[in-house]
């Protein structure tokens, strides 16, 4: 009666949604088994069933010899043959199981929580999801069909890869330009050393000191404009391979023909891809060096009787003048819409959106430095050697690393954890000298390296082999902030607001390289914000105070 009951009060719309299902259902089950029974027809060779492709799906129940699957079953995970697949059309139990057409890797076409297919892509998770996620723990998320979501994402991946092609390509123009420009610096200058020696043939014995004097002037000007040059192209040949390398990977996703497969690869990719971002470089060249000829013709004439003085001195207040000398010129190429007043970071949170991820390069490390967690870490061993090739590019005397990354051209942070007395956290160029013991192989003792120091009590600042003592409390986690274009690395205490510790004001010439140097048993950390490091309780980490930001 109960039965009858409720068919009688259904409604028509129901009825026939009812009627429409197991119609559905039942052409689809006549589908299949009109399938097998051609299959099955005596009329129809069967021994002459086409071999298995590289592309076919196979049945997982077949054990001695493979078939092709006809079906898959998403409730059962399985892939079925025509023998296999007949309880599924026959037995009463199966009716409920949803088969479809065969599915190479059915497990990751199938919700794991649910067991159903993975039929649509949400956007706020990243992730493909069924049906039953939608309504669940994707609630209220924006979530769009599969093949939706791939066509949105191949034509932001195309937009991609025509930035990173044009990026590339002016990346390699500016390299060939710094190859244009070595040549002639070297040109500018072997004119200029023939105008010295013109002056100084006039000259007697009593010249021969001033001579070489003016030579090491000129020397200089001439190996800081190489260098220059050189670390220009080694920056940009260095980020040329890191786009090309993201575009290679970006070119396997796009030829992955499984829906699913790109869409995780893709949403893998998204997540651990660096920002591999380069600005368009304008590379030029001020070569005015003809004020190094005036200078000595003049001299020579007028500064017989002081000649050990008369052309260093005057020289040396030559180079200070950006007017004079010979250098390499680059120009940011700025989009329009970008080409507006960037308000300088105040919150941590502010200064995360500039974080460039850092590795320590081992061919630098001194032999008592070792390198672990995937080198982000560096700690001194002393007396206890690595085992490290002899290279050039290692430092010998003082116990320092470089970083494998460098900062050229707009804003970079990055945190380090310092821990031990004497530690040095900086930044230098990759010309420093790295055999010598002076003090200028080291990132306190040279003109183009700044750094701070932690002495236990209070930190220093070092550059030029000055020392400034700086006020402040105890802090292990360092925010370093770069602003290449401005001029301007600060150091920052994490731990304290963002408090300013240390900030300095310079000219720019080289790309910058993040540099350690541990002179006792100490280690230090480098951090990656915001990618699994989290803040102590109680900490103020993620403060959103407004704190002093370079101007």
């Amino acid at each position: 009666m109960k039965s009858a009951k409720e068919k009688t009060n259904r409604s028509p719309e129901t009825e026939n949604q009812t009627a429409g299902e197991k119609d559905s259902k039942t052409i689809e089950e006549s589908k299949i088994q009109e399938d097998l029974e051609e299959s099955e027809d005596p009329q129809k060779p069967q021994d002459e069933e086409k071999a298995l492709g590289p592309n076919d799906v196979t049945c997982d129940s077949c054990i001695d010899r493979p078939c092709r699957a006809k079906k898959s079953c998403l409730t059962c995970l399985v892939s079925y043959c025509e023998a296999h697949l007949r309880p599924h059309l026959e037995n009463v139990k199966f009716q409920s199981h949803r088969l479809v057409e065969p599915l190479r890797d059915i497990e990751r076409r199938t919700c794991e929580t649910h067991r159903c297919a993975l039929e649509l892509f949400c956007c706020a998770d990243a992730r493909c999801v069924c049906q039953e996620c939608v309504t669940e723990e994707h609630r209220g998320h924006n979530a769009v069909p599969i093949a939706e979501a791939r066509r949105k994402i191949e034509r932001e991946l195309q937009d991609k890869q025509t930035d990173m092609v044009k990026t590339v390509t002016a990346a390699e123009n500016a390299i060939n330009k710094l190859q244009v420009n070595t040549v002639n610096i070297e040109a500018s200058v072997k004119e200029v050393r023939g105008v010295i020696e013109e002056q100084f043939n006039i000259l007697m014995a009593a010249v021969e000191q001033a001579k070489k004097e003016v030579s090491e002037i000129l020397e200089v000007e001439e190996r800081q404009a190489l260098r220059q040059a050189e670390g220009i192209r080694v920056h940009l040949e260095q980020r040329c391979t890191e786009l090309k390398k993201t575009q290679s990977q970006v070119e396997k996703i796009t030829k992955n023909k499984n829906d699913i497969d790109f869409l995780q690869e893709y949403s893998q990719w998204k997540k651990e891809a660096a920002d591999v971002s380069l600005p368009g470089v304008y590379i030029g060249l001020m070569d005015r060096l003809q004020s190094f000829s005036r200078v000595i013709t003049r001299s020579t004439k007028e500064m017989c009787d002081h000649l050990l003085t008369s052309y260093t001195n005057k020289l040396k207040d030559t180079c200070k003048n950006d007017n004079v000398g010979i250098k390499t010129t680059v120009y940011a190429i700025i989009a329009a819409k970008k080409n507006m007043s960037i308000p300088n970071p105040e919150t941590r949170d502010d200064f995360l959106k500039y974080v460039t991820p850092l590795t320590f390069d081992a061919d630098t490390a001194h032999q008592y430095l070792r390198l672990t967690e995937e080198r982000k870490k560096v700690t001194n061993t002393t007396p206890w050697q690595q085992s490290y090739p002899e290279l050039p590019e290692r430092f010998e005397h003082f116990k320092q690393v470089l970083t494998v990354e460098s900062f050229y051209l707009g804003r970079h942070y990055f945190e380090v954890d310092m821990r031990g007395e004497g530690t040095h956290v900086g930044l230098t160029y990759k010309s420093i000298d790295r055999k010598r013991s002076e003090s200028n192989s080291c990132i306190t003792g040279n003109n183009f390296s700044w750094c701070v120091q932690w002495n236990g009590r209070s930190f220093s600042a070092w550059h030029s082999d000055v020392e400034t003592p700086l006020s402040g409390p105890k802090a292990t986690r360092i925010g370093v902030y770069v602003d290449y274009s401005g001029g301007v690395l600060a150091f920052y205490d994490v731990e304290n607001g963002m408090a300013l510790i240390h900030k300095y004001q310079a000219e720019f010439l080289e790309p910058l390289y993040p540099a350690v140097w541990l002179p006792k048993k100490e280690c230090v950390l480098l951090l990656e914000p915001g990618a699994g490091s989290e803040p102590e309780p109680g900490s103020s980490l993620t403060t959103t105070s407004p704190v002093p930001s370079p101007k």
